[in-house]
């Protein structure tokens, strides 16, 4: 397992070449790569040519009422690669942080996102766009490699089975490829 220094958009170069030879030493096929613009998708799918990749976004709104954070233009040039886009309710937080907001309190799948990142923020992104991913069908169920970072980039890949939200104690997170420290 590879540490960073420090967490952030700085180690997405390095972070995708080591996600990339693990991938492909363990025989995977998927990849799942969180992207808030679009650009760290496009690096992983510059590496990772002939991988499924899909691609997750926040949900519509997550920014700005209404609008997707994922550029029109940008997610038009991901698919034409071949990208598989997932815009879906964060399966960490989703309809509970309307509550949260509004009663003050914790609930139990931000409870699960609070425990994540005490591994690091892209722990918690890795296992979160794998459940989004899921949920969307855009998965085989296969062990796919995860790719998420802390802000904006990639600092983060892990190893997993995946599951959906409602069988998410079913996950498997196998290994962590590499993480900030």
């Amino acid at each position: 397992m590879k540490i960073f220094a420090k967490p952030g958009p700085g180690n997405t170069d390095e972070c995708i070449r080591l996600a990339h030879e693990r991938a492909k030493e363990l025989g995977l096929k998927e990849v799942v790569v969180a992207t808030n613009k679009g650009d760290t998708a496009e690096k992983v799918l510059d590496a990772f040519e002939g991988f499924k990749v899909i691609v997750v976004n926040h949900h519509a709104g997550f920014r700005e009422p209404w609008k997707v954070e994922l550029p029109e233009d940008a997610r038009k040039k991901l698919e034409e690669r071949g990208a598989r886009i997932v815009i879906a309710s964060h399966a960490l937080s989703g309809i509970e942080r309307a509550f949260r907001e509004k009663f003050q309190g914790i609930y139990p799948s931000e409870l699960v996102a609070e425990v994540l990142r005490l591994f690091g923020q892209g722990t918690k992104v890795c296992v979160e766009i794998a459940l989004m991913a899921a949920d969307a069908g855009a998965l085989s169920g296969d062990t796919v490699m995860t790719i998420g970072g802390t802000g904006t980039g990639a600092d983060t890949a892990i190893v997993l089975t995946p599951a959906h939200q409602k069988n998410f104690l079913d996950m498997k997170i196998h290994e962590i490829v590499c993480k900030p420290w």
